[in-house]
């Protein structure tokens, strides 16, 4: 997991676009019930150590898909045409019934957030489909809806930097790496003169 490619990132400012991000890449981030279940605690679906008992290869599939459909649907709306199939799949997502979650106190005494019954695909589904519709029926926030200006990405973020001029999903990993690209280049013009 050293490599960014492979690192599950939750910077886009949204659980649905975070969801996006990890099949953008050349490498599927999602490759195993591990790194679901990684992505789903790291997107606070989950509280840390939650068991996932019923994690598989059909939760696996249905994340993968959902993903699509959302990537589907908001590339679609920000070019202005319709998606109409991946708008009912999403629908039909939102429609279930979230994960029903209680407070509980920890070793400390301190109220920490604990799920009520142990997780079922459909309900962590349906909270990732509702953040999209959520997204995309918010005019406001989907005029802050960017894709990074970075080389080789096609992340989308939300961009609620002061002035609305953030260029990159993560200035340490994109922006970093358009730095050193720009270094580069002076380095090299400056070697040629």
């Amino acid at each position: 997991m050293g490599s960014h490619a492979y690192e599950l990132r939750f910077d886009s400012g949204r659980i649905c676009l975070d969801l996006v991000a990890t099949g953008t890449d050349s490498v599927e981030q999602l490759d195993c019930g591990r790194r679901l279940a990684a992505w789903l605690t790291g997107a606070g679906l989950v509280p840390p150590g939650t068991p996932l008992p019923a994690l598989g290869a059909d939760w696996l599939h249905a994340f993968t898909e959902l993903r699509s459909r959302v990537a589907e649907l908001i590339r679609a709306d920000a070019e202005g045409r319709p998606a109409d199939r991946a708008l009912t799949e999403v629908n039909t997502r939102a429609a279930g019934a979230p994960p029903g979650l209680r407070a509980v106190r920890d070793e400390g005494g301190h109220l920490i957030r604990e799920l009520a019954a142990p997780p079922e695909r459909d309900a962590l589904l349906a909270v990732v489909a509702r953040d999209a519709l959520e997204l995309l029926t918010d005019p406001g926030a989907r005029a802050l809806l960017r894709q990074c200006e970075g080389d080789n990405c096609r992340r989308l973020y939300l961009d609620t930097s002061r002035g609305r001029r953030r260029r990159w999903c993560s200035s340490e990993v994109c922006g970093n790496r358009e730095r050193v690209a720009r270094h580069r280049r002076r380095a090299a013009g400056a070697a040629r003169a």
